[in-house]
């Protein structure tokens, strides 16, 4: 069987950004099948938990467990996000193949979110890749630099602030900086500007475009970060992960619509709709009750709809 060849990269988030946004714990064996049905569905990275204190989140509590699991699917990037170097351990003990770091471009925020000044975040991922250099040297580390479009605490986020935190995790050692809209302000002309800014500063360690569809925007900005070169997009099937400061909003932008709007643009996701679509029963059996959303599940694909031709 021949991998298909694909435009851009769809990163599945569900199960770590969705997952440990709702109240409700998917019980570890429905992890495991709705894993198992995105990776049939074609998602080659796939956010799999966050290794974190289960006081804290007790929906990641079995993380190395779903690592596990997930690693047994051959040509899948494994991902999990830490927050921290204690979470960074663990992760790269279990085997993960790509670490992923939220650092705040708010100062704000990150000393709310993580209790750390932006400056000492900056030191937390020089220790987190000198402890990927010495105990398993292929993982990848890319850093999520989140509110970089703007902040519920601080309001804007200047563009300067956002550039000067890429350019800091960059010199610190990770192999990609991301940029994430965690707050759901962006618009799609300032993600043009920033992410052309940030390219211009880090050039090719500029990575994925992590964006929320709060206000109605986040298809949109996706589309305009591809625009600007951007080729990597973090999704959530179903929009699982509501946006605590938007009642009854979608907090990430759906898997499936995204992968949609590519595809009947002729950008190859190397993604089967079809099986994508299909991935939501798992997701609803595990956490019945919990609203799930998209545009395209609902309406359906167009008559005579066939997609991107990857042969």
């Amino acid at each position: 069987m021949t991998t298909p060849t694909f435009d851009v990269l769809i990163s599945e988030v569900g199960p770590r950004d969705g997952l440990q946004s709702v109240k409700a714990t998917m019980a570890t064996a429905d992890k495991f099948r709705w894993i198992d049905a995105l990776v049939v569905a074609g998602l080659r990275e796939i956010e799999v938990c966050s290794f974190v204190s289960p006081k804290l989140l007790p929906q990641m509590a079995d993380a190395a467990e779903v690592v596990r699991h997930a690693l047994t699917h051959p040509g899948i990037t494994v991902m999990a996000l830490v927050p921290n170097l204690r979470g960074a351990e663990a992760a790269l003990r279990s085997g993960v193949h790509k670490l992923t770091i939220p650092c705040s471009a708010s100062e704000a925020h990150s000393l709310a979110n993580v209790r750390k000044s932006r400056q000492d975040m900056v030191e937390e991922v020089r220790a987190i890749v000198r402890l990927r250099n010495d105990i398993a040297p292929g993982v990848k580390i890319e850093a999520g630099l989140s509110t970089a479009f703007g902040c519920t605490i601080q309001g804007e986020v200047t563009d300067d602030d956002v550039v000067w935190m890429a350019e800091r995790v960059v010199a610190a050692g990770v192999d990609e900086a991301g940029l994430s809209d965690t707050t759901g302000m962006a618009n799609p002309a300032q993600v043009r500007r920033l992410f052309t800014r940030v390219r211009a500063a880090i050039g090719d360690k500029t990575g994925a475009a992590h964006m929320h569809n709060t206000r109605g925007l986040g298809l949109a900005n996706c589309l305009a970060a591809y625009d600007v070169g951007v080729r990597t997009f973090d999704s959530s099937l179903g929009g699982l992960g509501g946006c605590p400061y938007a009642p009854g909003a979608s907090g990430n932008v759906v898997t499936e619509d995204l992968v949609f709007m590519f595809e009947a643009m002729g950008i190859s996701t190397g993604v089967d709709i079809e099986k994508l679509i299909a991935a939501r029963e798992p997701l609803q059996a595990g956490l019945p009750g919990e609203p799930i959303y998209g545009m395209t599940p609902l309406a359906g694909l167009p008559k005579g709809w066939v997609g991107v031709n990857h042969s």
